[in-house]
């Protein structure tokens, strides 16, 4: 190996070294299709307020906050029609949980003693976990300025009298006015698990949904057909870099070995960045990787091919690896980049599956020309300053030229 090309040999370590250590210790998360969840159908109630499109928009973008703040990974939550969300909860499997979360509308009213609102959640400046006098499990409240002085309003009015506390038409407590509250805080306390309280702070915290949602369908995906899935594409999967891999390494010999070498980094590069950036798999991921395998071979393929026809030529040997590279490398790029330009459309404009399917396609482009253009190359000078005649023969050649 000559001196210059060290440099070379350490980032393919660094990346090859990288990638083994998240795959160690960061394990994939499945999407719906993979590890089973829960699938929740919402319509809008239209008897209780007016849809429109920016209601319906800020029903999606609540869920989306309650559901990341209960740290689900990968939902969907997509809008079908004017009235209607469609949620899909990975690796959620108690129903009545999923209700709690997407379905709520999350309205908090504090009613006078003659059941008129008199404040409600949406003066709510901060929700946090708390614990009452006996260290059990509360939900501490601040309001807001305008809320403060509406909260004050009550408390001094009604002194001595009860107010209650209602979630969403349940009543949560009925506390005992004793005296002016004139800082707007307050607590709800009550026999609550920390699970529970905990529930009821994402829930307040993100707001009530401005449009009450009703529960068309709502039903469980089951992970063993997940699991089937997950069996299945990677048996198919590794049938198929295997036979990839025999046939380059038979077809093309020495030269084709050492990109089927390019190739097992590139495989280890790209599921190292996935695990990285903690990408979601799902079934389309998978098709994604496996697509992105296709291509990364594709390129070595080109490449390859270039070299024969200039050593065809009567080149020397590595004056035609140059320009086979040099040629080679447009026609990658000019591939790579308009697939690139595809997968951000489906990543920016589809949903679920789609985008996961997009992720792993541009990861898997990207990590394709990185192998097929830096790593197939350092590895091929390598093998060319110590066995020059074999490469020559394998290239279509019989001896090499030497300057």
């Amino acid at each position: 190996m000559r001196r210059r090309d060290g440099w070379k040999l350490g980032i393919i370590l660094v990346a090859v070294i990288v990638s083994v250590v998240f795959l160690y210790v960061t394990p994939f998360n499945l999407g719906l299709d993979l590890k089973g969840g829960v699938h929740v159908v919402l319509e809008a109630d239209e008897s209780a307020t007016t849809v429109t499109n920016e209601n319906m928009a800020g029903v999606v973008s609540i869920i989306e906050r309650r559901i990341n703040a209960l740290g689900v990974s990968e939902p969907l939550i997509q809008r079908q029609g004017t009235r209607r969300v469609i949620v899909e909860l990975p690796g959620i499997h108690d129903q009545q949980q999923a209700i709690d979360t997407v379905g709520a509308t999350a309205l908090l009213e504090f009613k006078d003693p003659q059941g008129n609102t008199a404040l409600d959640g949406s003066y709510l400046r901060n929700v946090q976990l708390g614990q009452d006098r006996y260290g059990q499990p509360a939900i501490d409240l601040e309001f807001d300025r305008e809320g403060v002085q509406l909260f004050a309003q009550l408390t001094t009015r009604f002194q001595g009298q009860a107010t209650t506390i209602v979630l969403d038409g349940v009543e949560l407590q009925t506390v005992m006015i004793r005296e002016p509250i004139l800082e707007g805080k307050a607590q709800i306390t009550g026999g609550m698990t920390m699970e529970e309280a905990r529930h009821m702070v994402v829930l307040l915290q993100e707001g009530s949904l401005p449009v009450p949602m009703k529960i068309m369908e709502i039903r469980n995906v089951g992970a063993t057909l997940g699991q089937d899935s997950i069996d299945r594409s990677f048996r198919a999967g590794i049938i198929g870099v295997i036979l990839v891999v025999l046939f380059i390494g038979l077809y093309y010999k020495s030269p084709g070995f050492v990109a089927d070498f390019a190739l097992l980094i590139y495989i280890v590069i790209v599921l190292g960045v996935l695990s990285a950036i903690n990408a979601v798999l799902t079934l389309p991921g998978i098709a994604g990787i496996i697509l992105s395998v296709g291509m990364a071979v594709d390129a070595n393929v080109l490449i390859l091919e270039r070299i024969k026809e200039e050593m065809a030529d009567g080149k020397r040997l590595r004056s035609a690896i140059e320009a086979g590279f040099s040629r080679a490398f447009a026609t990658i790029l000019d591939s790579n980049i308009t697939t690139l330009i595809t997968a951000a459309v489906l990543f920016f404009v589809g949903t679920g599956g789609v985008r996961g399917f997009a992720v792993t396609l541009g990861v898997g482009i990207l990590a394709s020309m990185f192998t097929a253009v830096f790593v197939t190359r350092f590895i091929l000078d390598i093998v060319v300053d110590r066995r020059p005649d074999t490469i020559a023969k394998h290239f279509g050649r019989g001896g090499v030229k030497r300057s």
